[in-house]
């Protein structure tokens, strides 16, 4: 019984210190403290943040031995430390926080990764109630979103490209961030039926290259030389990524897309125009038609009769040349018989008869609207039983206007003027583009910088910033201006980007023009044709001849 007795006795007592424990525990309220985060909700890479950690005793009991736990979100560089989960104790917090007290503690940092990723950064706070003996913690999160990521990264490549041939493309890349950016990796994710030839720089492996530090206003390219395989209309997709390495981890910054087609031409009847079956024509070109036809049956074909019609608004009829062929200008057709032509008389199972004649393209035609685009010729073939139409597309015209201001209201220009030997001067660099007949896309804006010019880093405006970059060893600048429509320049606004650049004058260049600007260069893969097109303009130089506050005599070098 006296066993029994104390056994009851213990149970007792432990129920009743559980229940004291428990009950100090729910009188009181982690409510209490009120914690809370204030930051940014949107963020660019790299930008500055700061996070306002705001804490207030809202009860009657002072509360004792704070201790404070912030932990960044994921891939961020912190002001202080490298350290991204701090910890501060009580006599950092200004020890016990009384009844009524508020307190504020900043904490700045920075963050990597790619647009649109929730950056979430956390705080705790654990303390002692006085007179409790049990710690409470209240938490809370706030989370920003990465809004821009200042880089250009972006595929200079042909969309069509034919099977087993060697092609070459590059990817550009440029940073207007202002923070550095260190230990960049470049990945490419190749598609099947791609062989990896070489690349430069050389490549850690065939898919991969260290791009190392990248200051504001300075960037580079991948360029990487393969073959593509596959078969004719089978779309590959090249993918790429540009990223840097934190804590053994790769962090994606940005990503590039693009999409290529497998082509081959084959025809029985082969039309070709200046020694080319796949010919694009240019406005103002010279044609020289050679219609090939081959007798690809089991039979000898003889006395045929040879028309060809042709269609197309760009075409100067007037200018229509052939041999042995007789041209009809009412129905615009080209007639020849077996009469005058001996492969038209008589034509053996796998043999080829030719016939040709010249024409020339107009030099330029209006367009009214963006509707007045595509321009075609087309070849209809008669042969026989035999028809084929060949379509013949012509190009836009792309032109590029590349003009320098020292007074400007873009970005206000300093130095002296005329420009002096050891003295720096800005400039403001424009380029401005005009696209005739067919839509364009892809264009590319290249030139190269002297050795004694710089960018500022000033470009405007801000939303071709991300657009535009600079190799700092080839001193190539690069704008990556994307799609331009019919017209666009020519009925409307043209697509621009101005930078600023300085110059500092060598003494060789003393009574001289110094070169701020080499010639401007565009490029295009024309959405009709599929071809490239391109067009340059003139030197740059201290002459400005677009600045009507500059004459011939402030341009020169003192």
């Amino acid at each position: 019984m006296k066993r029994s007795t104390k056994l009851i006795i213990l149970g007792v007592l432990l129920v009743v210190s559980l229940g004291v424990y428990y009950w100090q525990r729910n009188i009181y309220s982690k409510d209490i403290l009120k914690l809370e985060i204030l930051g940014p909700e949107t963020v660019d890479l790299l930008e500055p943040v700061e996070y306002t950690i705001i804490y207030k005793n809202n009860g009657d009991t002072k509360l004792e031995n704070p201790e404070l736990i912030f932990e960044f979100p994921d891939y961020s560089i912190p002001d202080e430390g490298n350290a991204t989960r701090i910890t501060k104790a009580s006599e950092e917090l200004g020890g016990d926080i009384y009844p009524g007290e508020e307190r504020i503690i900043i904490i700045k940092g920075r963050f990597l990764g790619k647009e649109g990723d929730a950056k979430t950064a956390k705080a705790s706070l654990s303390y002692k109630p006085k007179n409790l003996n049990a710690r409470y913690e209240s938490s809370t999160t706030f989370t920003s979103i990465l809004d821009k990521v200042p880089l250009t990264f972006e595929f200079d490549l042909p969309t069509k490209v034919d099977s087993g041939k060697e092609i070459t493309f590059r990817l550009n890349y440029f940073s207007n961030a202002d923070y550095p950016l260190s230990d960049l990796r470049v990945l490419v994710d190749y598609p099947a039926g791609f062989e990896f030839v070489g690349s430069n720089p050389s490549a850690l492996e065939e898919g991969e290259w260290d791009i190392g530090l990248l200051n504001k206003a300075e960037g580079g390219r991948v360029q990487i030389t393969g073959k593509m395989t596959g078969d004719i209309g089978e779309e590959k997709i090249l993918r790429a990524q540009i990223g840097t390495w934190y804590n053994g981890e790769f962090v994606l910054l940005k990503e590039a897309v693009k999409g290529i087609t497998i082509i081959t031409p084959t025809l029985y009847i082969t039309q070709q125009i200046n020694n080319n079956p796949g010919f694009v024509a240019d406005p103002g070109d010279s044609l020289h038609y050679e219609i090939f036809f081959r007798n690809v049956g089991q039979d000898m074909l003889a006395d045929m009769t040879l028309q060809v019609t042709l269609a197309g608004s760009s075409l100067d009829l007037n200018t229509l040349k052939t041999i042995d062929g007789t041209f009809e200008e009412g129905d615009n057709s080209i007639l020849w018989d077996w009469k005058k032509v001996s492969d038209l008389q008589l034509l053996s199972p796998q043999e080829q008869g030719k016939v040709e004649f010249w024409i020339d393209v107009k030099d330029d035609w209006a367009i009214n609207s963006s509707e007045d685009k595509n321009p075609q010729i087309k070849t209809n073939i008669y042969l026989s039983q035999v028809r084929e139409e060949f379509i013949t597309k012509v190009n836009s015209k792309l032109e590029i206007s590349q003009k320098g201001f020292y007074e400007d209201e873009v970005f206000g220009n300093l130095g002296p003027i005329p420009p002096v030997v050891g003295q720096e001067t800005t400039y403001t660099i424009m380029w401005q583009l005009k696209n005739y007949y067919n839509d364009v896309s892809g264009a590319v804006v290249k030139a190269t910088l002297p050795e004694n010019v710089r960018l500022t880093g000033q470009i405007f405006p801000e939303d071709q910033a991300e657009k535009f970059t600079f190799d700092s060893n080839s001193r190539e600048l690069v704008w990556s201006v994307g799609d331009i429509l019919v017209g666009q320049g020519v009925l409307n606004t043209p697509p621009s980007i101005a930078f600023q650049v300085a110059l500092n004058p060598r003494a060789y260049q003393r009574g001289q023009a110094a070169v701020l600007v080499n010639q401007a260069n565009v490029t295009g893969q024309d959405q009709w044709t599929g071809t490239t097109i391109q067009d340059i303009d003139v030197v740059m130089t201290t002459l400005l001849p677009s600045d009507a506050s500059i004459d011939a005599s402030e341009g020169l070098v003192q």
